[in-house]
């Protein structure tokens, strides 16, 4: 449960970071900042310090955070608002957030990267990106991630989490070493041990024999002898390689984000909703997210929000209308059209894009929901 907590308040900040990402920007480029809110209103406590302009507000709900802005539109020409800006100011103001997401995520996976990262699993195979002469591998846990339906695994009570300790004496740390001890002992009863909820258990399992085995390879299930699909938890640390290594990694997740919400889009568009929403979660799916990786211990948390502070920033970078990446691309469009934006066309096209955005909020979660209870 603390894990969890830590999650939740972590990611809670990775938002906050990110409108203080802009708050900076707009500071250093001379835009004065009416009000910096942590959370969303009403207002809890709010404070102005000396010499500063700025309101600080502490709010009720806690949905992250919010900067606002003098004159945040793009054709008010008040002297210190966001409006009467240069455009190379609104750009790095406007970009700032995406930038500090993404030096949070870099951060994160260099401390993972020293402290001993987690191996993910990536699509197509492909390897988790290190420095080979500078890795080294500090454990390797084995857990279930599926158990087959009336399986003896299933029959006997494994479940999903559960990380399996040893079978007859014999520890198992690997993929082989379940896969070459099952077959070893197949047709036979096993004592399997196995820790749930940090409590060591054990149970007696009749794995199945070679013939039935052997006999479902010809058709389209074929079964193990346990009858689970496990899951290898490798942890691997660097030295001298690790702001490399963390680069790298921050390259290569941002990569299979994008390829994800793309593959998302593509689904939608082909109308094929059931398969786009799984590529997508909103805030419930974070939830189990993080309630599942707190089983897997902290660094797994690390590099949950490290991977969530890498997709706050690649969504918002996306010309996306009332995200930071969607204004800058109003705000480019118009002026390579030479035509004047003003707020009541710049309120429509942010107006509605929130409330599309907000349309996708309430589905997702409805898709969450029951994906998860």
């Amino acid at each position: 449960m603390g894990l969890l907590i830590l999650g939740l308040v972590l990611f809670l900040l990775l938002v906050v970071l990110h409108e203080f990402g802009h708050f900076i920007a707009a500071r250093r480029g001379g835009v004065e900042v009416e009000e910096f809110g942590i959370g969303f209103p009403p207002t809890l406590f709010s404070k102005h310090f000396k010499n500063h302009r700025t309101k600080y507000t502490l709010n009720l709900l806690p949905l992250g955070g919010f900067v606002r802005l003098k004159g945040e539109h793009d054709s008010d020409s008040t002297p210190g608002s966001y409006g009467a800006a240069r455009m190379k100011t609104k750009i790095k103001i406007m970009l700032a957030g995406v930038g500090m997401n993404f030096a949070i995520a870099w951060f994160v996976l260099l401390i993972l990267c020293v402290i001993g990262i987690p191996q993910l699993p990536l699509p197509g195979g492909e390897k988790q990106f290190k420095i080979a002469s500078d890795s080294h591998e500090t454990s390797s846990s084995l857990f279930v991630s599926y158990v087959e339906s009336g399986s003896p695994a299933d029959k006997a009570g494994l479940k999903v989490r559960d990380q399996i300790i040893s079978l007859d004496g014999k520890k198992i740390v690997t993929e082989n070493n379940l896969r070459e001890s099952t077959q070893s002992l197949a047709g036979k009863q096993v004592e399997i041990e196995y820790l749930r909820n940090k409590q060591t258990k054990t149970i007696d399992v009749n794995l199945r024999d070679d013939a039935t085995v052997d006999a479902s390879k010809s058709t389209d299930l074929p079964k193990g002898y346990l009858g689970v699909l496990p899951y290898e938890y490798r942890v691997v640390r660097s030295t001298w390689s690790a702001p490399i290594v963390a680069a790298g990694l921050t390259y290569q997740y941002s990569k299979v984000t994008l390829q994800g919400l793309g593959g998302a889009i593509k689904n939608l568009v082909t109308g094929n909703a059931s398969e786009a929403s799984q590529n997508v979660s909103g805030p419930v799916g974070i939830f189990f997210v993080l309630k599942d990786g707190s089983s897997l211990g902290y660094r797994y948390v690390l590099l949950i929000v490290a991977l969530l502070s890498l997709t706050l920033a690649i969504m918002n970078v996306l010309p996306i209308p009332a995200l930071d990446g969607g204004r800058l691309f109003v705000t480019l469009l118009f002026r390579k059209l030479k035509k004047p934006l003003t707020p009541k066309i710049e309120e429509r096209i942010h107006g509605t894009g929130f409330a599309a955005l907000m349309i996708l909020f309430v589905l997702i979660t409805v898709v969450d929901v029951r994906r998860f209870f």
